[in-house]
């Protein structure tokens, strides 16, 4: 069957990604966010980077941890520490109702990154132990924040960052890219 333009299906609109990235001022305003805090150790502000032994998680995971005491407006791609180290990144974000002339509401909205070595994302104190871990050197990574945004919506996203290999780590650790992507 021939299909004419009066019954032919009704075309999908497609909709373009919009990618913000989060190291850009601008961008970040949009978000509504103040910029990346970071602090060193698995447990900021404890001894020995918090390492200890049989600890059941560190708190700094959590979206309501005070990070108020830690390095703000941080440039993540800055080189931090050599050896057996840890950072945290953290950064608060509000989804927007637009963005780059585009409206938001309903897209999946995603928080791509990558890190130097081994990584951990959380979002509002959370992990898919399956999909978050992000393990070796230049490995992106895409961690779903919404399923379908909900313009007004607060996260939290924290990123545990580990120097690698852990018997022999080497270099320094830092988070090479961030961004929020809604598809």
């Amino acid at each position: 069957m021939l299909l004419s333009p009066s019954n032919s299906p009704a075309k999908e609109k497609l909709m373009p990604r919009v990618s913000l990235d989060l190291e850009n001022a601008a961008d970040l305003a949009l978000l509504n966010a103040g910029g990346w805090r970071v602090a060193m150790g698995l447990v900021p502000g404890e001894s020995n980077q918090g390492l200890v032994a049989e600890m059941r998680g560190s708190p700094a995971r959590l979206p309501d941890y005070d990070d108020s005491g830690w390095e703000q407006n941080a440039e993540i791609q800055e080189r931090r520490s050599v050896g057996l180290t840890f950072a945290w990144y953290r950064l608060k974000v509000t989804i927007p109702s637009t963005a780059k002339g585009e409206d938001l509401a309903g897209r999946r909205v995603w928080f791509e990154t990558n890190v130097d070595n081994y990584g951990e994302v959380y979002v509002d104190g959370q992990i898919d132990r399956n999909l978050w871990v992000i393990t070796g050197n230049n490995v992106p990574k895409r961690v779903l924040i919404e399923e379908s945004a909900v313009p007004g919506t607060e996260h939290v996203i924290a990123v545990l960052v580990g120097n690698a290999p852990l018997a022999e780590p080497v270099g320094t650790i830092f988070v090479r890219y961030a961004t929020l992507a809604f598809e």
